[in-house]
């Protein structure tokens, strides 16, 4: 599976919107996703990991099994 650059971007602005911001890196079949929570982030917006994971899976091109994933809590 390849990148899906414009899946990316739409769950990049759907994150945006609620002033996260998204950073992603991908690796030898491997993404490490870490979102950052800017002044304005609505606290209870972000859905579990899991169904995130699933979210960004096709648009990663890589198994959501593969995907290192930060949320704020976990970088603050």
């Amino acid at each position: 599976m390849a990148l899906d650059e414009s899946a990316l971007e739409d769950i990049r602005q759907s994150l945006q919107a609620e002033d996260y911001h998204l950073d992603v890196t991908v690796a030898a079949q491997v993404a490490r996703v870490t979102i950052t929570a800017g002044p304005s982030a609505c606290a209870d917006c972000l859905v579990g990991k899991d169904l995130m994971r699933a979210m960004l899976s096709p648009a990663l091109g890589v198994p959501a099994e593969r995907i290192e994933l930060a949320y704020p809590a976990d970088v603050s």
